[in-house]
């Protein structure tokens, strides 16, 4: 009983579904990761790149995201809709930009 007690309190020790949903959560930090650099791409590529970028830093921090989906910029080759976690990310990246 004690070995259960540390191991699952101090050991790191999960459930099952604990474990998936990690490894699901892990899984989707890594996608964002790779498809938001191209969102940023493609936003950088557009036209007006410039005034859009002025207009993305100009909308609150919480409609930036939606900002970046309207623009269609976070839809991605084979996808009819982007990818609101990808969205997120890319408008952080673009937020950063000087």
């Amino acid at each position: 009983m004690i070995a259960i007690t540390v191991g699952f309190g101090w050991g790191g020790w999960v459930l099952g579904g604990t474990a998936a949903k990690q490894t699901a959560d892990g899984a989707k930090s890594a996608v964002v990761a790779v498809l938001a650099p191209i969102c940023v791409d493609k936003f950088q590529n557009a036209n007006d790149a410039a005034g859009n970028l002025e207009s993305l830093k100009k909308e609150s921090s919480y409609q930036q995201a939606s900002f970046v989906e309207k623009g269609g910029w976070a839809i991605l080759p084979g996808n009819e809709k982007a990818e609101s976690g990808v969205a997120r990310a890319c408008a952080a990246i673009l937020n950063d930009l000087k």
